[in-house]
């Protein structure tokens, strides 16, 4: 009997599955250091794992309203209102299980058959995927090296049909760390202020910024255009509660009950205590957050300065973000490899080191690693990476 066939074409995470067979490998006894994983090393703070308790022992365990807890979505109304300069209300916010599942239903919203949506590689592994399951066609734009990765207007200008729907903008972004400036937003928003394009802005990496780089969005730059960006954002990057799977989408009211209606139908409401845990993470101390992004910082210098010292790697500096997204080209071609997911599996396999492979966020060239691990294992993963570089 045959199964949907929308998801013949569907590929597994390769986040997740390059994980998975680290993980593996570690059950099986070897000693190997993983850059795959996408979240903080840092434990969940104290004081948000307390709040869970509390939930807990309070009784709160019970089924909430399926677009969460009302003073959880006050909250979040209020600290955006506040981070963005820009007002929004309860209503214009749906608490879901995690920024995966906010996107998701994001593009069940607003996606018929055929729509488009532009999406600039390298991208996050499952923007694609998520708009092929919801009927829409995924519009790869190819970013350069040069331009740091960065969606350019002529880029845009070129991508746009009567079918776009939507266009994404990561910042900072996963896989390359890379964040766009205000007048960088600017020249991109203008080409489609006057279009009915929705702007999904991704933000869930907004608090993981370095140096003096400040963080922007479209809807910081133009308040007039409220209604048409959707903003995805939660607690698992910024707080370290990847598993507690807590994301929020800000968009006008019509959107908002639209994925109510379709969270209502598949889900429900995102876990209980959960919710009580983000009520503390966004309304309690944030030090913790400082404290993280200074640990990152000297990974991240530390990372960047030791691969440009590898022959035949070339990587920028991130504005933000956890990841650093070198080009390997060159050891590709000296090695006569097949690609990244060939130098990923390789390198896996003789130096048990986990790197993601670049072609599963569209660009073959490079591979992503985060460096949301300890600086103990980032140096022990990086002398296994230049041994197997240098190797011949």
């Amino acid at each position: 009997m045959q199964l949907a066939k929308r998801v013949q074409k569907l590929k597994p995470s390769a986040t997740l599955e390059i994980t998975a067979k680290a993980n593996q490998l570690k059950k099986d006894g070897y000693d190997v250091i993983g850059f795959g994983a996408g979240e903080p090393d840092f434990d969940t703070p104290d004081n948000i794992k307390n709040a869970a308790i509390k939930a807990i022992k309070s009784g709160k365990t019970k089924y909430t309203p399926v677009p969460g807890i009302p003073e959880l979505r006050e909250a979040v109304a209020e600290k955006f209102s506040n981070d963005y300069g820009v007002k929004y209300d309860s209503s214009e916010v749906i608490v879901s299980s995690g920024g995966k599942h906010s996107l998701f239903n994001i593009f069940m919203a607003i996606l018929n058959s055929g729509d488009e949506v532009i999406i600039p590689s390298p991208y996050w592994v499952s923007y694609p995927a998520m708009v092929e399951l919801c009927d829409g066609k995924p519009v790869i734009v190819n970013t350069e090296l040069t331009d740091r990765f960065k969606l350019t207007p002529d880029k845009l200008e070129k991508a746009i049909t009567e079918n776009t729907k939507a266009v994404i903008i990561n910042s900072p972004s996963n896989p390359t760390g890379t964040s766009y400036t205000e007048k960088e937003l600017k020249e991109l928003v203008d080409i489609i202020k006057n279009k009915d394009i929705f702007i999904i802005s991704d933000d869930i990496y907004y608090k993981i910024i370095y140096d003096d780089f400040k963080f922007i969005n479209t809807v910081m730059i133009y308040p007039e255009l409220k209604d048409k960006v959707i903003i995805v954002n939660g607690v698992s990057k910024t707080y370290s509660m990847t598993g507690w799977r807590i994301g929020f989408t800000l968009a006008n009211k019509n959107i908002i009950s639209t994925m109510s209606k379709i969270q209502g139908q598949s889900t429900s409401n995102p876990t209980s205590i959960s919710q009580y845990a983000a009520l503390e993470a966004i309304t309690g101390d944030q030090n913790c957050i400082n404290l993280m992004n200074k640990e990152f910082k000297k990974r991240r210098n530390f990372i960047v300065e030791f691969l440009n010292s590898i022959k035949g790697i070339n990587c920028f500096m991130p504005e933000g973000a956890f990841y650093v997204f070198p080009d390997i080209s060159e050891i590709i071609s000296k090695k006569k490899l097949n690609g990244s997911t060939e130098f990923a599996s390789k390198l896996l396999e003789e130096k048990k080191v986990a790197v993601v492979p670049g072609v599963a966020f569209g660009n073959d060239n490079h591979i992503r690693l985060s460096y949301a691990t300890s600086m103990e294992n980032i140096e022990k993963g990086l002398k296994r990476i230049k041994e197997f570089c240098n190797n011949e």
